[in-house]
């Protein structure tokens, strides 16, 4: 699939089809052209995927939907994405966001993160200590 500036070959390689996990992701980028293409790679990873393309879209759904994880651009048509981030943090704190700076070379990079936090919070945040020398 070719997105414009990026082209999706491999979904998120290295990840394991969720098979009825049924994890939802809200993803919030502004271009729809590149919404396409981060649909397309999270829904064949086997997330259900609720797109938004701005800030004040995201906090309605985030505030009605059940999510059980954000992936968020920072450059949004109508609010900063940490900005953003902060308010979801608040409206439900322990929904993981992850803040990414459009797509480009590391997309494939950041959804494999996401993924691997999805499916495992517990172990992540722990290799996250190890690294970390705690």
């Amino acid at each position: 699939m070719n997105c414009g500036l990026f082209s999706v070959h491999v979904p998120i390689e290295g990840a394991q089809p969720l098979l009825m996990s049924h994890i939802k992701v809200l993803c919030v980028e502004n271009r729809p052209a590149y919404m396409g293409g981060l649909k397309y790679m999270l829904e064949t990873a086997g997330y259900e995927v609720t797109s938004a393309t701005t800030g004040d879209q995201a906090l309605r759904l985030l505030t009605t939907l059940d999510v059980d994880g954000v992936l968020l651009e920072y450059d949004l048509p109508d609010a900063a994405g940490s900005a953003v981030r902060a308010e979801m943090k608040r409206i439900k704190p322990d929904v993981p966001v992850l803040l990414f700076p459009g797509v480009g070379s590391q997309t494939p990079f950041l959804l494999r993160f996401l993924d691997a936090y999805l499916q495992s919070p517990a172990r992540l945040e722990s290799d996250l200590r190890d690294l970390g020398g705690r």
